[in-house]
């Protein structure tokens, strides 16, 4: 078989798999109602690292605000050790099944960061956020950008399980002059990360969504992507609505001028990835930002940077900055249905690491812990009830 015909057969191969996943998509039915649930089960994983530290803090910091709920058998945890990196490599899986059986027994999940195996690890592991986002079909990947002193409040809402990632790994050399790689878009994928973010629009008082493509280049996934959310937007008239494409984007999220009209972002996986990133610097770093990763069934909330080992190694884990898992806690309770405790959590968050800053995180002793910062953040919540 020449090199033309072998590439046609794995091509051919990708676009069964493809289509299996849209047939799945429209087999999926409407998302989750929290409030009809007897209990609602909220899965800790801590994953490796700072992981553990960090988001046992996050924990806490639930455990108090929802401690009626708790009390009344409405809200139940559930601690998950497994997701560790030694586990993944033993079980040469991204998630081993025992790991992920326990998962799925919960409603929602606040995970820490988790490693993915190096090459010098010699072992081919896919990364565990991925793969959970494909098994729970977690498609829209939530970051909200909060910096009411500069009149910045964004959300961005990224596509997490199509665009140049849902294939990353699967691209192939022709021979050693060309290689491929792919980009998908599916008419359900594209609808419902598009539906979402302006649903979110709708439903929290935000006056515009943005959409971020490079439709004028990568014309027919970009394009089915950007003629989309023209033809939803219809649907909400009023919403106002506009249109980037990724490179100017990027520049405009620094002007500041022009980022404080930004409300509702979204955009596919990859340019997504880039902006939220970018955006998150704002807020003092990728350290203070959190992350959802919402689906119909299932959802997951994290830290989005990583698992720092050498903290660990030198013993300093219990200095790690625990503002993004806490910041993924608060969208936990937002999308459960406590969205005033939230708003509780997101204003002590604020007061406590942008305006009086009286206990600060360095990383090393010369700071506070990530302890002392979740007691300073309760205590906060409790003196702005007594005002």
């Amino acid at each position: 078989m020449d090199k033309i015909e072998q590439a046609k057969e794995k091509f051919g191969a990708l676009i069964e798999e493809q289509l299996k996943r849209v047939e799945k998509m429209k087999a999926d039915k409407d998302f989750i109602d929290y409030s009809t649930l007897p209990v609602i089960k909220i899965g800790i994983v801590g994953g490796d690292g700072i992981g553990p530290s960090i988001t046992s803090q996050a924990q806490r910091i639930l455990e108090f605000l929802l401690k009626d709920e708790v009390e009344k058998g409405r809200v139940e945890f559930k601690v998950i050790n497994g997701l560790t990196i030694e586990n993944r490599i033993a079980a040469l899986k991204a998630i081993p099944d025992d790991v992920l059986d326990e998962i799925k027994q919960c409603h929602v999940i606040l995970k820490g960061p988790t490693t993915t195996p190096s090459a010098s690890d010699k072992v081919n592991i896919e990364s565990a956020n991925v793969a959970m986002r494909k098994e729970l079909d977690l498609f829209a990947n939530v970051r909200p950008v909060r910096i009411p002193d500069e009149g910045i409040d964004w959300t961005f809402y990224r596509e997490n399980t199509e665009g140049s990632y849902t294939l990353g790994s699967k691209g192939f050399n022709i021979d050693d002059d060309l290689s491929f790689d792919f980009t998908v878009a599916t008419t359900d994928g594209t609808e419902r990360i598009i539906r979402a973010a302006f649903e979110y629009a709708k439903n929290n008082g935000k006056k515009r969504v943005t959409c971020v493509t490079k439709a004028n280049i990568i014309k027919t996934t970009d394009g089915k992507f950007l003629n989309t959310f023209k033809e939803i937007a219809k649907e909400y008239p009023d919403i106002e609505t506009d249109d980037w494409y990724i490179d100017i984007m990027t520049a405009k999220l620094i002007d500041p001028k022009r980022r404080k009209g930004f409300q509702v972002v979204v955009l596919p996986n990859l340019y997504g990835d880039i902006i939220t990133d970018e955006a998150a610097e704002f807020q003092g770093g990728v350290g203070t930002a959190g992350s959802a990763n919402i689906g119909k069934r299932y959802a997951m909330f994290e830290a989005i940077h990583g698992s720092a080992p050498r903290m660990v190694d030198e013993g300093r884990d219990k200095y790690a900055d625990p503002c993004s898992i806490i910041r993924a806690a608060s969208m936990l309770l937002s999308h459960i249905g406590y969205a005033e405790k939230s708003k509780k959590l997101d204003k002590a968050l604020d007061i406590c690491t942008q305006t009086e800053k009286k206990v600060v995180i360095t990383g090393k002793s010369d700071g506070a812990t990530s302890a002392e910062l979740a007691d300073y953040i309760m205590e906060t919540i409790k003196e702005n009830e007594r005002i």
